[in-house]
């Protein structure tokens, strides 16, 4: 898997790092069971699968996860991509 990770078109193009650059090969080590490693890679990254999961809950039936929570998550799950992100760009 690792020899078809998608390039990053923001970075191809600009030259630094999009905010989400990181998350696939992060995904890969936390796979793997490199915990650690996958969060120094990519902090957000379990925010963010958790987010997901709970949209697919949300989907399949609206009754156990509220809305409202996922609204507030997702702000959440944004603010911590972007702190990580100038994080990373300071660094």
């Amino acid at each position: 898997m690792e020899q078809h990770l998608f390039p990053c078109a923001f970075k191809s193009l600009l030259g630094i790092d999009c905010p989400i650059c990181g998350f696939q090969r992060s995904f890969l080590l936390l796979i793997k069971g490199q915990f650690l490693d996958s969060f120094k890679m990519y902090a957000p990254l379990l925010p963010i699968l958790f987010l997901i999961t709970m949209c697919m809950i949300y989907v399949l039936n609206n009754r156990i996860i509220k809305r409202s929570f996922l609204n507030y998550s997702s702000v959440l799950v944004l603010i911590i991509i972007t702190i990580n992100y100038f994080i990373k760009l300071i660094l």
